[in-house]
Order: structure tokens, then sequence, then C-alpha cells
């Protein structure tokens, strides 16, 4: 669930902490108080738009931050994969600060996108507005409803259908490469030939570039190469005063003194290692001298080799061993032109089948929509019916979309009538806000099981409604509220006064700056904002009464 919100330096709000509870949390306030400030703080956290606008007046950054107590080891898996850290006690905390030039976003201490965000809080929080309300004016949307009310009864075939599909798309895709004229076909496999031939009559070797590029950089450099080598040779054996010489007088003479001292008999060993050593380097730079003689033409060679492999390299790739692959693909499409009718008649038989096993898997997903669409309206009339829709008929439609996709070949669309004698229409013909506004509430109140997110926000879900039909939405809240955290901005009294947890936001002028605040109502003074809601400027004793009745009523139905 949220646990706690807090808000620095946005909008008109200075600073703000709001700790929410279980069950049913209530916002209030005036028009224009700032309570869209609060949802919109929410959604920043979440990986909203930020501009920098909603930074206070005079306030060098925005921060807003959510702390949530996840309860869920579902849900803890998928946050401990996405690599979030420090779950063990299961709090988790967004914060969001957001500067004139830039934003960053963490969860928990570590950086995370936008999107990566978005997507943690599909599990954690969904949110409900006046924008998701006109989803449901989109047909296209309904299936989306349905798939995720029967998720687990259509896993399994939706998963095979979307691996089947891939290779069908994959399958239709060769199938179209290879649907050329002959004309084109034939130009196709002179060229392929000419590359293949040109290649294979290269006779590359694996790695040969890289060989013949260190040869060729050491015969550039050969003079110099032996111009430095005579100069270790001079120094090491030829050249006067040389290293061996000097070595052996100094081996000598230590031998000499060695007669005198045996204690001189270990270091006449060491130097006698030295000379060993000098004289093995002395014949290995000869041997290197009489070996490097530079041969004009093998450079030549080496030269025109290179050259010629770095034109293929131009062509058909940047090593010897990616020239070779590249060589190996167009005799593979050299194979299938020349092959042509054959390969397509195959790939036709192929495509058959899995159109074949797509039409039998769309069937059955079809089928077991159907199913899932029968036992959801039921429960969807049912929550209707507990919103004031008392004669309400609704009922999923199916159609075929005619092609195949991944999610198979259903269009499906909800119709509902809202009064008795009245035939099924689309909702887009029927619903007005108000009637949208239930209907999504009973279709949350459905699907509330489906998932583990712990946190619905509902914002004004009162549109459009009054009366009894207002009564039947706040106890549908409550009813909501006992299964996961509800969070509802509401103008109406009847919602409000179900509230287990009701907060007061307000607009002030302080040292001449509107600042808006937000504080938890105790008793007494939430039958205050209840009156306030019924009888508006004017608060009589009797509208007070009438407060104080609607909460004896919530506290009735709760204890029922």
């Amino acid at each position: 669930m949220l646990a706690n919100l807090h808000v620095k330096n946005l909008a008109l709000i200075e600073e703000a902490d709001i700790n929410f509870k279980d069950g049913l949390n209530i916002l209030t306030g005036e028009t224009g108080a700032g309570k869209s400030i609060i949802l919109g703080s929410v959604n920043l956290a979440l990986g909203g738009k930020a501009v920098s606008d909603l930074i206070r007046s005079g306030a060098d950054y925005a921060l807003t931050e959510l702390s949530f107590d996840i309860e869920s080891e579902a849900v803890k898996e998928k946050l401990t994969a996405f690599g979030v850290e420090e779950l063990e006690e299961g709090q988790l905390i967004i914060s969001r600060k957001i500067t004139p030039t830039r934003s960053q976003i963490k969860v928990n201490g570590q950086t995370y996108t936008l999107g990566q965000v978005r997507e943690m809080a599909s599990w954690l929080i969904d949110i409900h507005g006046q924008h998701d309300n006109q989803l449901l004016l989109n047909e296209s949307h309904h299936i989306d409803i349905l798939d995720a009310y029967a998720k687990e009864s259509l896993a399994e075939v939706k998963a095979a259908l979307k691996e089947v599909y891939a290779a069908y798309v994959k399958q239709k895709q060769e199938l179209q490469a290879l649907d050329t004229d002959e004309e084109s076909r034939n130009r196709e496999i002179s060229f392929i030939e000419f590359e293949v031939s040109e290649i294979e009559s290269a006779q590359l070797s694996e790695g040969e570039d890289t060989q013949l590029e260190a040869d060729y950089q050491k015969m550039l450099h050969a003079q110099k190469i032996m111009e430095e080598m005579a100069v270790v040779e001079q120094n090491l054996v030829s050249g006067q005063d040389n290293v061996s010489d000097k070595l052996g007088q100094a081996v000598r003479a230590l031998n000499s003194a060695a007669v005198y001292d045996d204690r001189l008999s270990g270091l006449c060993a060491t130097l006698a290692d030295v000379e060993s050593l000098l004289s093995d380097a002395a014949r290995m730079t000869a041997d290197y001298v009489e070996d490097a003689a530079f041969d004009a033409e093998t450079f030549q060679q080496v030269q025109q080799r290179l050259d010629f492999i770095n034109s293929l390299k131009m062509k058909y790739g940047q090593t010897t061993a990616e020239i070779l692959a590249y060589a190996e693909s167009r005799k593979e499409r050299l194979e299938q032109l020349q092959s042509h009718d054959e390969l397509i008649a195959k790939l036709k038989r192929e495509l058959a089948e899995k159109e074949k096993r797509l039409s039998g898997l769309s069937a059955q997903l079809s089928d077991l929509r159907k199913a899932a669409a029968q036992k959801l309206c039921a429960q969807i009339r049912a929550a209707l019916q507990d919103l004031n829709f008392a004669d309400v008929r609704f009922e999923a439609v199916f159609e075929q979309t005619g092609h195949f996709s991944a999610n198979g070949t259903d269009n499906m669309y909800f119709v509902i009538a809202a009064n008795p004698g009245e035939a099924l229409k689309p909702l887009s013909k029927v619903a007005s806000g108000g009637e949208l506004s239930r209907i999504m509430l009973a279709i949350r109140t459905v699907t509330a099981n489906q998932d583990d997110i712990g946190t619905l926000i509902f914002d004004e879900i009162d549109a459009g409604i009054s009366g009894r039909t207002a009564q039947r939405v706040a106890e549908k809240l409550c009813t909501l509220s006992q299964k996961r955290q509800v969070i509802c901005i509401t103008h109406l009294p009847q919602i409000a006064a179900m509230a287990d947890v009701h907060f007061m936001i307000e607009k002030s002028v302080q040292d001449n700056k509107t600042v808006t605040s937000i504080y938890r109502l105790l008793d007494t003074q939430c039958v205050e904002e209840l009156a306030r809601l019924l009888g508006g400027s004017t608060i009589t004793e009797a509208v007070r009464a009438n407060a104080q009745e609607l909460c004896h009523q919530a506290a009735a139905y709760k204890n029922k």
C-alpha cells in the first residue's frame, strides 16, 4: 500500500506530508484548493511528464516522494528482478527531484529511467481519473479488460499463439522476399555468383589479414630495425669496450680472488650465469640479423596481397572472418534462388500449416474468452445494480477481425442497456459521464482480485452523480477498500462519510503567498467538513445534524 506522500515546492504546496492508512482514504477541499496537485504529485513520482513550471515560485527545485509498504511476495520478486535493493522489510521509496534543467528519479536510492519506474508503478498502484473513464469509450480497450480478468485461464493459449504468430510472420516475410519476377531473380543470381567467385578465388584464410599486416609493418621498418640491432650487436660483442669483453674480464678477476676467499664462490656462480645469459642474447641477436635480410620482392608480394584483401573488406566485411561468413550467407541465398520454385512451394506448405495452427489456437482463445466474458458481464451487472443501475443489462459482443494477430482474431466490445425496454448499445452511444464513472468502478470492483496491485486511486469518480446513486457508489468504494487500499478525491458527502481516514486540502495566503496545505481531520472536524459539502457556504445546525446522520449511516454500513 501507499504509506506516505511527501511533497515539497510543487506548485502551491510549500511542503506536505500525508500518511495514508489501510481502507478508504478520502481527500476533500474547495474547488481550486489543490486536490489535482496531490494526484499530479503522485503521477510525477511514478514517471509522469515534468515541466519546470511545476516548481514553486522562488524555489530551486520541486520534490515528490512516495513510500510503499510491499506485502505481496510476487511484487517483491518482480522488483528484485528489476534490480531494486533493500526490500527485506518490504519498504519501497520512489522519489523524483525536478530542477529547471533536469529531473532525477530514484527507487530506494538507485537511479532509474522514467520508463522503468512506470513499469514498476503498474505493479504498485492503479490510478483512475476522468481520462480512464474515457477509455471505456474506446472499444479496442475492452478486450484488454476481459483478458486481464481471465489472464490465468488464457495465459497458456495466448503464449502458444504469440509464439506461432511470430513464426508465421517471419515465414510470410521470407515468402515475400522470394516473390520476385524471373528477370530480377536471374540478375540477383548473376551478381551473387560474381561475389562468391571473387571471394573463393582469393583463397582467404581466417586471420590472414592480421598476420599480413604484422609482416608488412615489420618489412616497412626493416632499415630502422637493422640499424638498432647493429647497435645492440656492437654493444654486446663486436664493439670496442663491449659488454661481453668487460664481463669476461670481471669473471676472470673474480675467479682469481675466490682462490683466496671461499665467500666469493656464490658471487662467482652468479656472475657465470650472467655471462651465460649474455652469450645467449648475443647469439640470438646474431641469428635475428642473419635471418632479417630485407627482400624487396617478398615485400611487394605482401603489400599487393594486403591491398587486395583490403579491397575485399570494403565490399564484404571488416575482417577475413567476416568476408568468409558473408560468402557462406550468399551461397545460402544463391541456393534459395536456384531452387526458387521448390522453396516457395515448401514455404507455402509450412505457412498453410501455421495458418491452420493459428486458426485452431485463435478459436480456442475465442471460446475461452466467451466463457470468461459471460462470468465477467454477470459480475459487472451485479456490481452495476449495487450502483443503482436497477434493471441494467451488460453484455460482451464478439466479432472476427478477419486476420491473424498475436492476440487472436477477436474484436470484442461491451454493450449496455441501462433501462428496461432499451436495446443494447455500445457504451459510447448511451453512457453519460456519471454512468461511465460507475461502470469503471463496477469493472474495477470485479477485477480487484485479479492482480497484486495494493493501492487504487479514484480522482472524482463522483462526477455527474448525486442522491441515492452517490450513496451506492460510496458503499461500493467502502466494499472495495476492504480488499485494497483506496484513495479517493471527492466532492460528495456520501462518499466522504465512508472514510476510514479523511484528509482536508485547503488553500490560504501566508506572507503574501498562496499556499496549499493538507492535514488529517479528527472526528469532529470530519462532521464539519461533511456539513460544508452538504450546505456550501452556509452551515446551519440542521446541516450539521444531517452530516452527523451521514456519519452514523456510514458506520452502520461498515459494521454490517
